[in-house]
């Protein structure tokens, strides 16, 4: 499983025009889930992602996680994570088919509720635009 984490003061996703998910101050994360994948392996994303210490502190230093500073998380399915770019056209047959990776998918996002957090989403699978504001810019490559 791999997750590009980013953090945001706003960030949301629309689908044919609509608002799917919406948040303030938080995490944006492009989820990838391979075939090999296990509901341990989302168990474990999500604690990584949950405790990520990026935010910061009153001296100016990336001393405070998603909990301290009230932030919330918009999560989107990305299977192009798992690219071969080893020629010019990816291929994306390292990327989990939809029977494995939507089950992980929801179970990351169900984990990152029972932790207390706020967890706004796209739609798997969906062609959905994904707006945000960076802040910093801070991104995060993670991977289980």
């Amino acid at each position: 499983m791999r997750a590009v984490v980013t953090r945001v003061k706003q960030a949301r996703v629309e689908i044919d025009g609509d608002i799917s998910g919406q948040i303030g101050q938080g995490f944006l994360v492009l989820l990838g889930v391979a075939p090999e994948d296990t509901p341990a392996a989302a168990d474990k994303m999500a604690d990584k992602v949950c405790g990520l210490r990026v935010f910061e502190d009153g001296n100016g230093k990336m001393n405070l996680n998603l909990e301290t500073v009230g932030g919330s998380l918009l999560v989107v399915s990305q299977f192009t994570l798992y690219a071969d770019t080893s020629s010019r056209r990816p291929g994306f047959t390292g990327a989990a088919k939809p029977d494995v990776a939507v089950p992980l998918y929801e179970r990351f996002m169900e984990q990152c509720r029972q932790r207390g957090f706020a967890v706004e989403h796209g739609r798997f699978g969906a062609d959905m635009q994904v707006f945000s504001q960076n802040d910093g810019p801070v991104t995060i490559l993670l991977e289980v």
